[in-house]
């Protein structure tokens, strides 16, 4: 039995609101166990004998099927997120600035991201490659209006990635 986290994309923000005990009751309902949800940006905590592979369709039909909207989900195990979080190669407590993890499945688009890192300002943002991640520190009062989150927040890369604060990901390996 593997213990997992599946992180949704665009779960209370940008109109898909979803309560998360209902969530979780969905995911009880598919057949896994120990489910917990953590904070209401659509952080889902389990165990299963499948593979990420097989539970992420699985997940997505069942939340596009349940709540109505087309679901995009990242599964990994917990123990690959504390991997993610060792590695973050930036000062992660660093004052006035936050620091966050984009989570992405097509090896292709990241490394168009990354062609980013030489782009920034990086009195303001910086970007570094990760396993299956890119690592992103930005001021704060800064993120939404930064050069990277207009970057990351079109359309095309809706599918494929999604990004978490650091300290959500502590929270779920502890």
């Amino acid at each position: 039995m593997t213990r997992y986290a599946a992180l949704l994309r665009g779960v209370n923000v940008g109109g898909i609101n979803l309560k998360m005990a209902d969530v979780a009751a969905l995911f009880s309902g598919l057949g896994l166990d120990n489910v917990k949800t953590v904070l209401a940006t659509g952080n889902v905590l389990f165990d299963s004998p499948l593979s990420a592979a097989e539970l992420k369709p699985q997940i997505e039909a069942a939340l596009g099927e349940r709540f109505g909207y087309e679901a995009w989900v990242h599964v990994l195990d917990v123990e690959t997120i504390g991997r993610i979080i060792e590695d973050f190669p930036f000062e992660a407590e660093r004052e006035g600035w936050h620091p966050y993890v984009i989570f992405t499945l097509d090896p292709a688009l990241a490394a168009e991201l990354l062609t980013w890192q030489d782009k920034l300002d990086a009195q303001f943002e910086s970007i570094r490659p990760g396993d299956g991640v890119i690592y992103w520190t930005v001021e704060r009062g800064n993120t939404l209006g930064s050069t990277f989150s207009k970057e990351t927040a079109r359309a095309k890369h809706k599918a494929t990635t999604t990004t978490r604060n650091l300290r959500t990901l502590q929270k779920l390996v502890r």
